[in-house]
């Protein structure tokens, strides 16, 4: 975490705080959006957050985060087995402020695959990665603890845009 030794132990709490709070904000989110959630999503983001999934594919505010875990769409997916699974973030806090960048695999049933026996843990058709991302979000200190103001992903396939996202995080 590299703290300066010249801050006070006060000051170098607060950061360590400030990044498991950042930490658990983030790895709350694939749980709730596996589950429906849509309370996270309203407790996470500012009233006025941006979730910016590109292509095309935005919500702005809270309640139309949240709203789209409840759609049939996503719904469906759960239903089917929907997984999301995050890395680790990097975060870099200045002030109130601050930026968290981290992977983004969705996963899926692989139900078209023949079954694989492992021993003491049964057979299987496994999964597979329906997608990987680059996510960067950017964060907020209020007085009910640090909110999401924007999320960006973007998709690991060659273009530019997420490994752009990416380089932002040095």
């Amino acid at each position: 975490m590299n703290l300066p030794k010249s801050q006070s132990l006060e000051d170098r709490l607060r950061a360590v705080e400030d990044k498991l709070a950042i930490y658990q904000l983030i790895a709350s989110h694939p749980p709730a959006a596996d589950t429906g959630t849509d309370s996270y999503y309203r407790d996470a983001f500012m009233s006025d957050g941006t979730v910016d999934l590109g292509g095309g594919k935005a919500a702005n505010g809270n309640e139309a985060i949240a709203a789209v875990v409840k759609t049939d769409a996503h719904q469906a997916a759960i239903a089917g087995g929907l997984c999301h699974f995050t890395g680790l973030p990097r975060v870099v806090i200045d002030g109130d402020h601050a930026t968290a960048t981290s992977y983004l695999q969705v996963i899926t049933p692989n139900r078209d695959a023949a079954a694989t026996n492992v021993p003491g843990h049964g057979a299987s058709s496994g999964f597979r990665i329906h997608r990987l991302g680059a996510n960067r979000w950017e964060l907020q200190r209020t007085a009910d603890g640090w909110r999401v103001t924007r999320r960006t992903l973007r998709q690991l396939d060659g273009s530019p845009e997420a490994r752009d996202l990416l380089k932002q995080a040095f």
